[in-house]
């Protein structure tokens, strides 16, 4: 199971979620709290400390971003995801450089939620797919050099399958690839385009144009890998 802990100041939210998390037999809420102090209390007397909290940002006198700050620092082992309706790239950067592992728009369909709490507990970072396009711009990513060029035809394919949400198993599936030679390439295609995980390829896939860039570079040629 994983042990899920929910911080919202607005109990309609805390509801909704809680609802919505009834409904998967691998979720358990193990914690809910209305505040961040409160949060933070019930972290240091619980037995068993939650594998992920969903934190709301804008809360009263210890708003998320403090509390982020505060449970990283005390309980490094929990992994947390921002809920919010918080769109701004700064807010969005923050967290993340904070070691937020999650950002999740509170509009989102609630697939959309319990996607994100596996993936994050299975140690991927996620950014709400509404988020990607529409938010980040090249100083997030953090250089404008295009290393497609660096990558195969096959490696360009995979990157595009990653941009586009898909897991490796679904990769290997719709490629036709074993699921173990797909993890090779997501590695190479890592180290060839210097990111570290599936949410920076992702956002040097959009921001590079990776669909455009494969089609161009394969127009009227046999598409070898």
């Amino acid at each position: 199971m994983i042990k899920l802990a929910i911080t919202d100041d607005h109990a309609l939210i805390r509801e909704g979620l809680i609802r919505i998390i009834s409904y998967e037999k691998d979720l358990e809420i193990v914690l809910e709290s209305d505040s961040g102090e409160e949060l933070i209390e019930k972290l240091k007397n619980i037995d068993i400390a939650p594998d992920i909290i969903l934190l709301d940002i804008n809360m009263d006198k210890l708003d998320g971003v403090e509390t982020l700050k505060i449970v990283k620092e005390n309980w490094p082992s929990i992994k947390i995801i921002i809920l919010t309706v918080e769109k701004q790239k700064r807010k969005i950067k923050e967290v993340l450089d904070f070691g937020a592992e999650g950002y999740v728009l509170k509009e989102s369909a609630g697939n959309e939620i319990t996607s994100a709490i596996r993936s994050v507990y299975n140690g991927e970072k996620y950014i709400d797919k509404t988020l990607m396009e529409s938010v980040f711009i090249d100083d997030y990513i953090g250089t404008n050099e295009n290393k497609l060029e660096n990558l195969s035809n096959r490696e360009l394919s995979i990157l595009i399958k990653i941009s586009e949400g898909m897991k490796n198993k679904e990769i290997a599936e719709a490629l036709y690839l074993s699921e173990k030679t797909v993890k090779n390439y997501v590695t190479s295609i890592f180290r060839k385009i210097e990111v570290e995980d599936r949410v920076h390829a992702t956002l040097y896939a959009i921001e590079n144009n990776v669909s455009g860039y494969y089609e161009e570079k394969n127009k009227g040629n046999k598409i070898q890998d």
